[in-house]
């Protein structure tokens, strides 16, 4: 928090006098923030991001590169609605991008955005250590697509087609999927294709251009043990709403771009039902 609230201070180019008088505090009050030793009250916090509103600063990659490390490949990062408690397992909603498992990203930002909403969500950076495990990676092509397609639903009434029976058992055997992401800002044009408006060259196309990162689902027990909390954070007020922006934007920005690849791609590939009917192109 002491951080974030001197970052504040300098977008607006002020000192803590000015930044003191602007919200109706005391040089001293700031000062005790900015040094760790006072945390910003609720209502400070609000004037903090209203603030940061009029003067159009956004702080969120300040949030983010706060958390991130880039010191091992397996640091992974991983957001709660109310915490981790007791032993980590593979018990997410059965319906996510890779099914049931814990579900931990590349990139700080990815959970973050994801649990912005909660009142009293929980940040963590966690290792993963993938001696012993087997690990399913999942490029970006239709696979990808076609298996979130499975734990998503879209072929329930396939059972016993070939194309069910391939993409039901892919992941047999395996403690760990690792895929892109397909969140909110690709939600739309996910579903856009499950539903037939879109051809699949026109959603690896989105998927490529929108750099998504990629998510590692540990979906046995056995992985969930080989994971290690590294640190917890809970998120403040202000860093929350912070982050309700950033996430609106980011979904704003990404569904311009999947709509620019799906114009440039209309006419390229295959619709969903084509797929599972067998149509070559």
């Amino acid at each position: 928090m002491k951080d974030l609230v001197k970052a504040i201070r300098l977008g607006m180019d002020m000192n803590q006098e000015q930044l003191a008088l602007a919200m109706g505090v005391s040089p001293v009050t700031v000062s005790r923030w900015e040094n760790g030793k006072a945390a910003p009250s609720l209502m400070a916090q609000k004037q903090l991001y209203e603030l940061c509103q009029s003067n159009s600063l956004d702080l969120a990659d300040h949030i983010v590169s706060g958390n991130e490390s880039k010191a091992e490949d397996t640091i992974l990062y991983h957001a709660s609605r109310k915490g981790i408690v007791g032993t980590i397992k593979p018990i997410s909603r059965s319906r996510c991008d890779f099914g049931q498992g814990f579900y931990m990203g590349t990139e700080a930002i990815q959970p973050l955005t994801l649990v912005c909403n909660e009142d009293k969500p929980k940040f963590y950076q966690v290792q993963l250590n993938l001696n012993g495990l087997k690990v399913l990676n999942v490029d970006i092509n239709l696979d990808w697509a076609m298996l979130i397609a499975y734990f998503r639903g879209y072929m329930e009434g396939e059972e016993g087609s070939a194309l069910y029976e391939k993409y039901a058992h892919m992941a047999d055997g395996y403690d760990v999927i690792v895929g892109y992401i397909a969140n909110d800002r690709m939600y739309q044009v996910l579903t856009d294709f499950f539903e037939g408006r879109i051809t699949d060259a026109a959603l690896i196309a989105s998927l490529s251009a929108l750099k998504l990162g990629k998510q590692y689902v540990a979906v046995t027990q056995k992985a969930c043990d080989q994971i290690t909390i590294l640190n917890e954070k809970t998120l403040s007020k202000l860093k929350l709403m912070i982050l309700r922006d950033k996430s609106t934007v980011r979904r704003n920005e990404g569904i311009a771009l999947a709509r620019q690849m799906v114009l440039e791609h209309r006419r390229d590939g295959r619709f969903f039902d084509e797929i599972m009917r067998g149509v070559e192109v």
